[in-house]
């Protein structure tokens, strides 16, 4: 994997694509998490992050001027609820490719006003009852689905469908699993942060018990760049 630094960004492809966009190539680098994009200087209108390893869509600054990202063959689960604030101009979502799991997880892309394009293909979402019927009716912006034009008769059945007491009660069935996918994840967080926690209480009692300078100015330098090398851990154990 590769951390998406503002070097990578600024030595990566950069070209004026066959829309007549700019866009930026940062396809292929494993890239585990979107961050230090204001580097970009908001430059680009498409960013390509395909075939990396990205687990969610988020963690951009305000970029005013993006109109199109394209993250196939990721393994994004999650959007996070603030894109209409910090990409507010996006018209082009590509996610094919990814691990989109329930109908309520696109329910964020609802506050995009221009958002036009989508595809989810192969995605598990995609594969849900009601699924195109319900993205159609919380995205009333949308024009291209999967790559399938919505037509205006699609687009009033869906309304029709959602709007009735059965789709109604459907859509209660959507919003509270996605609750519980958000307590779930926030669970599954917090180990993290403990195992973080232990580590560092671990290296605050090596260097309390370290025997030379040099062993002191090696866990201290570990400590504060919080780059935590495998061997401490082999060292430790055998300690043990």
């Amino acid at each position: 994997m590769v951390k998406l630094t503002t070097e990578l960004i600024n030595s990566c492809m950069q070209y004026i694509n066959p829309c007549r966009d700019r866009e930026l190539d940062l396809r292929g680098y494993k890239i585990p998490e979107i961050q230090n994009m204001g580097s970009t200087l908001d430059q680009f209108d498409t960013i390509d992050f395909s075939d990396n390893d990205l687990r969610k869509l988020g963690g951009f600054p305000h970029l005013q001027r993006i109109k199109c990202l394209l993250l196939n063959n990721n393994r994004i689960a999650r959007i996070a609820d603030d894109l209409h604030e910090t990409i507010p101009n996006l018209e082009s979502l590509i996610l094919t490719g990814n691990n989109l799991q329930d109908l309520g997880d696109i329910d964020s892309l609802s506050k995009l006003p221009k958002l036009a394009v989508l595809s989810l293909l192969t995605n598990p979402i995609a594969s849900k009852k009601h699924y195109r019927e319900y993205v159609i009716f919380k995205l009333p912006h949308l024009h291209l689905l999967d790559f399938k034009k919505i037509k205006q008769k699609e687009r009033m059945e869906a309304v029709a469908f959602f709007k009735s007491k059965k789709g109604k009660e459907i859509q209660k069935e959507i919003q509270k699993r996605s609750r519980l996918n958000l307590v779930t994840s926030a669970e599954n967080d917090k180990p993290k942060v403990q195992n973080v926690n232990a580590d560092i209480q671990k290296i605050r009692e090596a260097i309390s018990k370290a025997t030379s300078l040099q062993e002191v100015e090696r866990l201290t330098k570990m400590l504060t760049s919080g780059q935590i090398s495998s061997e401490f851990f082999n060292e430790d154990e055998m300690m043990n």
